[in-house]
């Protein structure tokens, strides 16, 4: 469960980290369903057989399949502000994909407060910065600058 601020004690937490999520299996069922609803069935996503002959040796999630997942695994690991009427998907300020997500495998969030900025209208702009981990790997899965818009009721 997230942790609940006043607006003014969300600033307190700036450049820190606000929680990590729980290990979330990536499954080939998940990755089909992926691959179905993108429609981006290229093999190395959906063909075990020939995704074997590659370097990564077996099926792999689509980046975006990891990129979306954003939202359940941040999911009461971000701070949550008292009085918030709504929040809303701002989109992102930086994406990079750095290793791919092998089938079977286990990934989490790191969540770190980037900055929050006051927007007219009691609304307030978060950046978080989100680093999603490969369980037994050195390197994460992807690292983004996601953006929130908060309304905050008077």
């Amino acid at each position: 469960m997230a942790k609940i601020v006043t607006k003014d004690e969300l600033k307190d937490y700036i450049g820190q980290e606000t929680g990590v999520s729980d290990w979330f299996k990536i499954d080939q069922e998940r990755i089909n369903q992926f691959a179905d609803v993108t429609e981006d069935h290229q093999f190395i996503h959906i063909d075990p057989e020939a995704a074997a002959k590659t370097p990564f040796g077996t099926t792999i999630a689509h980046g975006f399949l990891t990129l979306s997942m954003l939202t359940r695994l941040s999911a009461g690991t971000s701070l949550g502000v008292k009085g918030t009427v709504m929040g809303i998907n701002y989109g992102c300020d930086k994406v990079r994909f750095m290793s791919p997500v092998k089938v079977d495998s286990e990934i989490r969030a790191r969540v770190v407060l980037k900055e929050v900025t006051e927007k007219p209208g009691n609304r307030l702009l978060i950046k978080n910065e989100i680093t999603i981990e490969i369980k037994g790997e050195d390197r994460p899965a992807l690292i983004a600058e996601w953006l929130s818009m908060i309304v905050v009721g008077e």
